[in-house]
């Protein structure tokens, strides 16, 4: 069976995408296999936000700022309005001893090129006038952003499709095996066997099952987050928002023990953000719970409680729907992206959690150039997956 194509892709949601929108634009010959539809796993079942502020330092924050100067021409460039807005954002501080942990965190992100900063009580309520009380303070970033996920991946799909670009669904990828001359043959479950130089395994958190078929074992576990939808809203204030409690509860675990036990065990962070067309969404958990996609009446009882605390008004605001999607959950928190060292030619490009939209367009361009050769702008050395294997062999 000869070489059908260059390139071929697992998983059609938005990382595999975008990594086949670039290699198709740069000539390459790419099939993307997806074992049911686009979108079916965490790039369809999340939020729009393009949140910058909740990254540490180091290579993922580097990515998301090139990643975010990307999605600032990706509309005419795929010629689809992706909804792509720059509303700011804050993180709203509700106490002394979070607000130093924060005023800490935005000197650091400084110094990475983040343009953020701690606002006080008075200009919070000026961009936000409904936030109660107990807000005391507030970081603020005007890079911050959002856009519409599925745009985004059905713009990747049908500009790729136009350079080239084949998507097959209901796909499900069951082998892969190296062949004689080097290639990959990959069989479907279909009965469908497809040949290619190279292979990207994009498929999140089913990235683990993929990592099995070529004898590695990846460090990705699905991470489920709940996500409430409020019916039509005006807008409250200027900026979508989030809350410092579970980010500063991530940089000092100290100030997680003290958290109360049900928003630790689900893992839940605040967020509202609102949509082009006016609904919001209040989210969010992380648990650990397989691939239980379902919604939880405890934790959207504890998310839309948590919204009438910072903003009273949202008492009076209709929940219309909700949903949960699982997010691919690397290991040390790190996305994986680059080529195993051990297997010439495959791929990871997964792991990303809950940035898989903001650092979508960013991957793609990295994807693109390890396949071609090229040097990329950022240093992703630490995000390779040997990483993991040196620690086995006890080298890290």
């Amino acid at each position: 069976m000869g070489r059908g194509y260059d390139v071929i892709i697992i998983g059609s949601g938005i990382i595999g995408l975008s990594s086949g929108y670039y290699l198709s634009k740069s000539g390459k010959k790419v099939l993307v296999l997806e074992k049911k539809d686009i979108g079916n796993g965490a790039s369809g079942s999340c939020d729009d936000a393009i949140l910058l502020q909740s990254k540490k330092p180091g290579i993922v924050l580097e990515m998301a700022l090139e990643s975010i100067d990307m999605y600032r021409g990706l509309s005419d460039e795929l010629g689809t309005d992706l909804e792509f807005m720059s509303p700011g954002a804050m993180i709203l501080i509700e106490t002394e001893d979070d607000l130093r942990i924060m005023e800490d965190f935005v000197i650091e992100q400084k110094k990475c090129g983040l343009e953020v900063e701690i606002v006080g009580k008075k200009q919070v309520k000026k961009k936000q006038p409904h936030v109660s009380e107990g807000v005391i303070a507030s970081t603020y970033s005007a890079i911050d952003a959002q856009v519409n996920p599925l745009r985004v991946m059905f713009a990747f799909a049908n500009r790729g499709k136009e350079l080239g670009m084949q998507i097959k669904k209901n796909a499900e990828v069951v082998s892969i095996d190296r062949n004689g001359s080097g290639d990959w043959t990959i069989g479907t479950a279909n009965g469908e066997r497809y040949v290619a130089e190279t292979v990207i395994n994009a498929a999140g958190p089913w990235a683990p099952f993929i990592g099995k078929m070529v004898g590695i074992e990846i460090p990705i576990k699905p991470k489920r987050g709940q996500i409430a939808v409020t019916e039509q809203v005006p807008p409250l204030g200027e900026t979508n928002v989030w809350s410092a409690d579970y980010i500063v509860s991530k940089l000092n675990p100290g100030k997680a023990k003290k958290r109360e036990k049900v928003l630790e065990d689900l893992g839940v962070g605040f967020s509202f953000t609102r949509t082009a067309d006016g609904n919001c969404f209040i989210g969010s958990t992380r648990e650990y719970v397989g691939y239980n996609k379902n919604t939880t009446f405890e934790a959207l009882q504890i998310m839309v409680s948590q919204a009438a605390r910072f903003f009273p008004v949202m008492n009076n605001v209709s929940i219309i729907r909700s949903f949960a999607g699982l997010r691919p959950a690397c290991q040390d928190g790190k996305p994986i992206i680059g080529e195993v060292a051990t297997l010439p030619g495959f791929f990871i490009a997964a792991g990303h959690e809950g940035d898989g939209i903001a650092l979508a367009p960013v991957t793609g361009k990295i994807i693109n150039n390890l396949v071609l050769g090229r040097t990329n702008s950022l240093d992703i050395e630490e995000l390779n997956f040997d990483r993991f294997q040196r620690k086995e062999g006890g080298v890290a």
